[in-house]
Parts: C-alpha cells; sequence; structure tokens
C-alpha cells in the first residue's frame, strides 16, 4: 500500500469527521439559542402581564377616583341649595326684625 493512499484515507476521514463535527456543534448551537429566545420570550410575557395587572390596577382606582368626585360633587351641590335657602330664611327673619 502506498503512503499517499494511505495519506488521501486519512483526509477523507478527517474532513468527514470535521463536517459531522460541525454539524453537531451547528445543531448545539441552534438549540441553546432556540433555548435562549424562549427564556427571552417567556421573560418578556411576564413582563408585559406584570404591566397589564398595574395598567388593569391603576384603571380601577380611576373609577373609583371618578365616582367619589362625582359623590363629592353631588354633596356639594346639596350644600349649596341648603344655603341657599337658609340665607333666605335668614332673609327673612331679617326683614321681620326690622319692622
Amino acid at each position: 500500500m502506498d503512503f499517499s493512499v494511505i495519506a488521501a484515507g486519512i483526509a477523507a476521514t478527517a474532513a468527514v469527521s470535521g463536517i459531522f463535527l460541525g454539524w453537531n456543534g451547528r445543531n448545539r448551537a441552534l438549540k441553546t439559542e432556540i433555548k435562549q429566545e424562549a427564556v427571552t420570550g417567556a421573560s418578556l410575557r411576564l413582563d408585559m402581564d406584570y404591566i397589564k395587572r398595574g395598567v388593569d390596577d391603576i384603571k380601577f382606582e380611576q373609577r373609583a377616583q371618578g365616582k367619589r368626585i362625582d359623590e363629592l360633587s353631588e354633596r356639594v351641590t346639596r350644600v349649596e341649595e341648603s344655603s341657599k335657602q337658609a340665607h333666605k330664611r335668614i332673609d327673612r327673619l331679617d326683614s321681620v326684625k326690622e319692622e
């Protein structure tokens, strides 16, 4: 057997094993990348859910605050009407005392 045949066989074996090892490395890197993207995506989804809950809480508080303002507005209107009537009564009492 000639040295060139042996060298060609070793070179062919090295080339095939290099292709095989490169392919395995690429697949491993691809799987790692997919896992990392999944972790990042899950983290983003969790953050978005947290933000959504916060926004919902803010909306709820805003509605409650609006309700309180409406109730207070109604009370102020009633107090104004009552004070207006009281002023009319006081004016009548003053006019009776002046006579």
